[in-house]
């Protein structure tokens, strides 16, 4: 009996006592917040469950204790420094949180890294960095050891904001998503934190996050529609890229790239989520297909597992139009996200519905379409559609963001062991890969046509983290063996894209990457290992090819082959060597036993020093010879300005970008500089670089009745004015403009419009031998194909092959008439026109030829014919293109005089994205022959 009660009281105070536990521990909410949030929520429909309660904690900051108001308030943005702000406080008040700066801006912003996890996974974030290192490389870590591993370790869950600067919800997101994480004391969340370590990069592009928020403030929230026809985004984000800033996964130029790698690399986050606004109401990002075939197949079942978890949890929370699959495809791997998915991890994305800023407006979806279905239509991708109108707000869009974020750090706490296990079999996979692959290796040599471009080569593939061996003796040669964890991207990278032809739905972006073509580097592949282990060195560091001096003489001679840091190096001895001088040859000279070909270019006034200092530095061999009256001509470097629009200024930044890498120099023009004239007394040579719209949209520019628009730093505004600024964006140069230009060419300048602006330019009637078209039926996404010389004297061809290759995207091309082919520089595949082929028919009023006669001229033209077949490259290369026929033998570029001047067209672009440095020669060749041309 005794024994009972005394059970009973034990029983009785295990109860109390729990029963206090349960109320110290108990989560206390903040009611002011909620009812926040359901002001400013448009419908209940778009506020999850798992969002109307905010959990307040005692010393740590919500949004509104820090701020004054709520996440996803209307009227409400914030500066990158406001969002660094916020979570500073966090990591001062919570040991859950700790931040740190990874990067700095090209404007001089930091780029800073949240991480939130448990106190106890804060404190050993090393250790678990060390997991993921020996999980991603298993030639040092047996299944065994890997298996411990997979359970001591946690998910690192990679989360990065605000890319695209105009799509702004994002770190606002983020900034509650993190109080949330902290604050929380249920156990879904504990779940997350306990399993999970919660990388953010809340504002990746920092400059432009500050400019759009200034644009926001200064010109879009006191909007009161949003279809209105104003301009929404700022016309810069980074000092040099604009939404290309989500293309750069594989050139890795741009800050914002270089701190996403930083992240990955110190990290190997096995879970990348990039968080974009765009389109109704949240897409999860799958894709149509095809997908990269080099793709591990368990990466390409993570998206579907994934994004089939969050769908569902949506449809749980009673979320309408929410949709996975029929947007994007799979194929491009430069995106941001693909720094995982090229790496053995599994990068993903959403696409939340912005207005970007934080207004409410009536949007009308009714005619969106995805994959040839409304986005109101119920599918099975999208279970639960939207109305066709609705009202949306910054508040909504914070809830959907939010939602499936948690959802998705829901799935990765609960399968942590699974995500691991695959991140380190996808890594085995990787190793093995030459065992179930024909190719077991490549090899890059040192002898090529610019070796600098060899050792770029080189060095790009080791900043992707794949592993280049050097052959240990003095043949320079790098070889890329196939039984590493990258091998499946250092095989994506090298090999020829495929794209299927019979897809179903057109590509999201370029399908062709083959760095050796895009560099000019021959890329050599085995079937078999040319050498053995024992004869290969791991490469430790950036190779760097120096160009040497031979020879015994005071002039020195290039043998131009086309190499990229000519013209850089032109420019960087002009300025720093006082009697230098350089000259060209326009024909082949015999000078001594040496043979200078067409293009060879002569350095004078340079001692032994300095000609040795600026080949090494260059990387150009340079040959010391006495040369006198030779045939040469003098080389006068040209006064260049890059013209941009207030319209479109992606193209132009990545001019801009890539002329001060070469250190090529250049003015920054716009309208106003055309509209005042006198071009040719500031410039030499004139670059548009291309750009959308037609005629019209650049004569006119934006729309003036929203105008004046001033882009100048003010007190108010500081991020505006840079890199250029103006008065008034609105307007375009209109036809003085366009008349100004014309007198420039006349006067002796060259005008070199780039891709579609070459097309907008013929339109204009400046080069009026040569009009635009788009030939019918050809589809030609960015693909790497043949071209042929049409005119092999050109200085513009100096140091190309008859027949070389080149990158191609969608676009207008230019025509001629037949009398004016001779314009025509460079042509598209290597036959001709229908209309320049030879014609074989009969001839009225020419006399018979005899039957034996015609007999012979037919077969010697056939076995001719049958010859030339043979030898004739394929026009892809690699990529693909529809209705070839349609560009085969079309001009690629053409050179047009017009008074003293002349207009040289590149209906392509050779400076596209900072990738495709074989054709940027080219544009180089135009600019050190300007006068000659």
């Amino acid at each position: 009996m005794k024994s009972n009660k005394f059970r009973v009281n034990r029983i009785l105070s295990l109860f109390i006592f729990m029963c206090s536990v349960i109320v110290l521990s108990a989560q206390s909410y903040d009611t002011s917040y909620e009812n926040k949030i359901k002001e400013y929520t448009t419908d209940e429909r778009f506020l999850p469950p798992m969002l109307a309660k905010m959990p307040l904690q005692k010393g740590i900051p919500s949004p509104l204790d820090h701020f004054g108001s709520i996440i996803g308030a209307p009227g409400v943005m914030h500066h990158s420094e406001e969002i660094y702000g916020y979570f500073r406080k966090l990591s001062e008040m919570s040991s859950k949180v700790k931040i740190e700066q990874i990067g700095i801006s090209e404007e001089g912003r930091p780029i800073n890294l949240i991480t939130i996890s448990s106190e106890k996974n804060i404190k050993n974030l090393k250790r678990y960095k060390d997991i993921m290192a020996r999980l991603a490389d298993p030639r040092n870590t047996d299944s065994k050891t890997a298996e411990k591993l997979i359970k001591e370790g946690k998910t690192i869950y990679f989360l990065n904001g605000a890319m695209h600067s105009g799509e702004m919800g994002s770190p606002e997101a983020l900034m509650e998503l993190s109080y949330r994480l902290i604050a929380d004391k249920s156990e879904d969340y504990s779940n997350i934190l306990e399993n999970c370590i919660v990388l953010i990069n809340p504002v990746s592009e920092p400059d432009g996050r500050d400019k759009q928020v200034d644009w926001y403030y200064r010109y879009t929230k006191d909007r009161k529609e949003y279809d209105d026809g104003f301009r929404r985004v700022a016309p810069y984000w980074g000092k040099y890229v604009y939404h290309d800033n989500n293309r750069d996964g594989l050139q890795i130029s741009q800050e914002i790239t270089k701190a996403i790698f930083k992240i990955y690399f110190d990290w190997h986050p096995n879970v990348m989520l990039d968080l974009h606004e765009s389109v109704p109401l949240l897409y999860i990002s799958t894709g149509t297909g095809p997908y990269n075939e080099n793709i591990d197949p368990i990466t390409v079942g993570e998206w579907q597992t994934i994004a089939n978890h969050e769908l569902t949890t949506f449809s749980a929370q009673g979320l309408p139009g929410v949709f996975e699959w029929a947007f994007y495809d799979g194929w491009w791997p430069g995106y941001g996200i693909w720094v995982a998915n090229n790496h053995n991890s599994v990068g993903r994305f959403f696409e939340t519905f912005g207005n970007a800023g934080a207004n409410t407006y009536l949007r009308d979806i009714s005619k969106a379409k995805f994959a040839g279905d409304l986005v109101t239509s119920r599918e099975w991708y999208r279970p639960d559609p939207s109305t066709g109108k609705l009202y949306w707000s910054a508040r909504n869009n914070i809830n959907y963001t939010e939602t499936g974020v948690l959802a998705s750090l829901q799935y990765a706490a609960n399968n942590k062991n699974m995500l691991l296990r695959n991140f380190y079999q996808k890594s085995v996979n990787g190793t093995n890969f030459s065992k179930i692959n024909e190719t077991k290796m490549f090899v890059i040599s040192e002898e090529q046509r610019d070796p600098v471009m060899a050792a770029y080569l080189v060095n790009q593939l080791r900043r992707q983290g794949i592993e280049v061996h050097k052959v240990n003796n003095l043949k320079r040669e790098y070889v890329i063996l196939l039984d590493q964890p990258y091998s499946r991207f250092a095989y994506d990278l090298l090999t020829e894209q495929k794209y299927r032809a019979d897809a179903k739905f057109p590509p999201y972006d370029a399908i062709a990457w083959t760095l050796g073509y895009m560099y000019g580097v021959d890329v050599q592949k085995y079937d078999s290992l040319k050498y053995s282990t024992d004869e290969l060195s791991l490469v430790n560091e950036n190779i760097v090819y120096s160009g040497k001096v031979t020879g015994d003489g005071s002039d020195f001679i290039i043998n131009y082959k086309a190499q990229a840091p000519v013209l850089s190096g032109l420019y960087a001895a002009a300025n720093q060597y006082n009697n230098f001088e350089s000259e060209i040859l326009d024909s082949v000279t015999i000078a001594g036993t040496d043979t200078l070909q067409t293009g060879s270019l002569i350095l004078k006034g340079l001692t032994s020093k300095q000609a040795n200092d600026w080949a090494e530095k260059y990387g150009i061999d340079l040959l010391a010879k006495n040369i006198t009256g030779e045939n040469s001509r003098s080389i006068q470097l040209p006064k260049i300005a890059v013209f941009h629009s207030w319209t479109n200024t992606q193209a132009e930044g990545w001019v801009r970008f890539t002329m001060e890498q070469k250190g090529i120099p250049f003015t920054s023009i716009d309208k106003d500089d055309l509209k005042n004239g006198k071009l040719k007394s500031r410039f030499d040579v004139i670059i548009i670089p291309h750009q959308g719209g037609d005629l019209s949209y650049f004569v006119n520019g934006l729309d003036d009745r929203f105008g004046p628009m001033p882009y100048t730093k003010t007190a108010e505004f500081p991020s505006h004015g840079y890199p250029d600024s103006t008065e008034d964006m609105t307007g375009g140069p209109g036809l003085d403009g366009l008349n100004n230009l014309k007198t420039f060419v006349r006067d002796g300048g060259v005008l070199v419009p780039l891709a579609n602006s070459a097309a907008i330019i013929a339109d204009a009637g400046i080069g009026k031998e040569v009009s635009s078209f788009s030939p019918g039926g050809l589809f030609h996404p960015g693909s790497l194909v043949s071209a042929k010389a049409r005119n092999a004297k050109s200085p513009i061809l100096y140091g190309y092959p008859d027949t070389f290759h080149l990158f191609k995207g969608n676009g207008k091309l230019l025509a001629t008439e037949k009398y004016d082919r001779n314009l025509m520089v460079l042509q598209y595949g290597t036959k001709p026109l229908k209309d320049e082929v030879e014609y074989t028919g009969k001839i009225l009023g020419q006399k018979k030829m005899e039957e034996k006669e015609l007999n012979k001229t037919e077969t010697e033209k056939s076995d001719t014919t049958e010859v030339k077949k043979e030898k004739e490259p394929k026009y892809v290369l690699s990529g693909m293109v529809k209705n070839e026929d349609a560009i085969v033998g079309q001009g690629a570029i053409f050179n047009v005089p017009l008074g003293k001047g002349n207009v040289v067209f590149f209906t392509f672009n050779p400076l596209n994205r900072y990738l495709n440095h074989h054709d940027s020669s080219l544009l180089w060749n135009v600019l050190i022959n300007w006068d000659h041309l």
